[in-house]
């Protein structure tokens, strides 16, 4: 038997099993053919039949129009991104989080009471809105965000996700898991004298974040001044120009188109000004842009294609009555009853359940985070950076691939060469990884090959490598998926050079 038809069949029975026993019409028709058959080898048959089948034809029509119905309300649901926020270590961005869930009305006011209660007994009064993201006690003690917190809230048209990235420059490999699943970024500034500079000088992590973000794929950026309440800046238009006058030539820098693509405004995350409602006059004469809720209703993101070959990169899993595993979906659409491959270990699995957020629905297309319960896979079996993919049209797996590189910074003037070895991040894969032979540089001003051989290069080239990892990694061409193609090289804690597969 093809494989296709084994997986029709599987679907088919998937169906009938979901309807409760009803069947489906496709299904009525496969039993009114084998049903004339039978009625050719016994015409007393016949008389008894008939009535059943008009009557699931009823219930069929009736069934198919409420499954219609619950496709299209599926299909209309609110677009969904992911927003993640990034910036340096205390400029607010957990506070941020955290205030835009109270805003929005996903956390309750007795929360928030218990919050700031535990927040003085610590003697750390402002930092209760934080709570909110940072759920763990280490977090709470130390102030800082050390995983990727998840919470979800919804404007007039968009649903969101929000991932709170860890700041500090020990968690980095934590900010790039969140990051890779984002669409657009919330880079989070200071305003507060010195915090700013600190952030933003070499070492700081503003620039390390927002160079990550722009490689990760975080296409669109809003650059939010925080803290504008506080007594050494109250507002002033100076600190908020001064920010952005700096800010400005560095995101151009990094890569972003800065009209197109970033959006400056500025805020109080703890106050919660300008976040849900526009600024009053009274507090800031000068600004006369949208609140943040406005700007991210607005962001356009790139449509996706539900109709593509289907990739999950797994983040995640567990045990729950099943394999569970958690990811966003790049591309394709899933439902339940698929058979799908997890790779690159190329084991068959079928889904069971599709839930979104609580929520359990019958398919899920590109952009939505889900979490997916298989079988035919013991939880152990799969790793974070494996990924789920369509059966028909597997992501390839190697341990070898082309790539064109972006060398950023390299540790204490180290060349770059044959034999360097990094850790290599791309979707949700961290693996060591060795350049095996540098192929060719490129002119980074004509962006064509530079003629001679070259057998090593400095900080700030662009070169085009051949990279080999000591296990099979899925990937793809940046060409074909761009969130499965690109990837940083970090040693060391720091972030050495960025760049996107050519060829696999």
């Amino acid at each position: 038997m093809d494989i296709e038809e084994d997986i029709r069949s599987l679907q088919l029975d998937s169906a009938a099993e979901d309807n409760n026993g009803v069947v489906n019409p496709e299904d009525a028709k496969l039993e009114e053919v084998e049903k004339s058959d039978k009625m050719d080898e016994d015409p007393k048959q016949e008389v008894q039949e008939q009535p059943v089948q008009a009557e699931t034809k009823v219930k069929d029509k009736e069934v198919s129009s409420v499954a219609d119905k619950e496709e299209e309300e599926e299909l209309n649901r609110k677009r969904h991104l992911n927003v993640v926020f990034i910036g340096h270590v205390d400029a607010g961005k957990s506070t941020t989080g955290g205030q835009i869930l109270f805003l929005s009305g996903q956390v309750d006011d007795r929360t928030i009471q218990k919050y700031e209660k535990e927040a003085k007994d610590k003697s750390r009064e402002s930092w209760y809105m934080a709570y909110i993201m940072d759920t763990n006690e280490e977090e709470r003690v130390k102030g800082k965000t050390v995983e990727v917190g998840r919470a979800h809230f919804e404007t007039e048209t968009t649903r969101f996700t929000i991932l709170d990235a860890p700041g500090h420059k020990s968690y980095v490999p934590n900010m790039i898991s969140g990051a890779s699943q984002a669409d657009i970024g919330v880079l989070v500034i200071s305003a507060r004298k010195g915090e700013f500079e600190t952030g933003y000088e070499r070492g700081g992590q503003t620039r390390e974040h927002v160079q990550l973000a722009k490689t990760l794929g975080v296409a669109k950026l809003l650059v939010v001044v925080n803290k504008m309440d506080e007594p050494t800046v109250n507002w002033s238009k100076e600190r908020y120009d001064e920010i952005e006058g700096k800010m400005t030539p560095f995101l151009k820098s990094s890569g972003y188109n800065v009209k197109k693509d970033v959006l400056f405004l500025p805020i109080s995350g703890l106050m919660g000004l300008n976040m849900k409602t526009r600024l009053d006059k009274n507090i800031c004469s000068w600004w006369n842009g949208p609140c943040l809720f406005e700007a991210l209703d607005a962001i356009e993101v790139p449509l996706r294609d539900p109709k593509g070959p289907f990739r999950m990169p797994i983040i995640d899993k567990f045990k729950d009555m099943g394999t569970v595993v958690m990811g966003k979906v790049e591309s394709g659409s899933v439902r339940e009853g698929d058979s799908l491959l997890v790779m690159p270990n190329k084991v068959q699995v079928k889904v069971q359940a599709v839930f979104i957020d609580e929520d359990r629905v019958k398919r899920a297309g590109p952009g939505e985070n889900l979490r997916i319960r298989l079988s035919g896979v013991e939880e152990e079996d799969i790793l974070s950076g494996f990924v789920l993919s369509s059966v028909a049209n597997p992501v390839p797996a190697v341990t070898e691939f082309v790539a064109q590189l972006q060398i950023l910074e390299l540790l204490d003037n180290a060349i770059f060469t044959a034999g360097y070895k990094a850790v290599l991040h791309i979707h949700s894969v961290v693996e060591e990884c060795e350049i095996v032979e540098l192929l060719q540089q490129i002119d980074p001003k004509t962006k064509k090959p530079v003629k001679k051989k070259i057998l090593f290069v400095k900080n700030g080239a662009v070169v085009v490598c051949r990279i080999q990892v000591t296990n099979m990694i899925c990937i793809e061409k940046f060409s074909d998926f761009p969130q499965l193609g690109r990837f940083t090289l970090r040693t060391e804690g720091k972030t050495v050079a960025v760049g996107k597969v050519t060829s696999v």
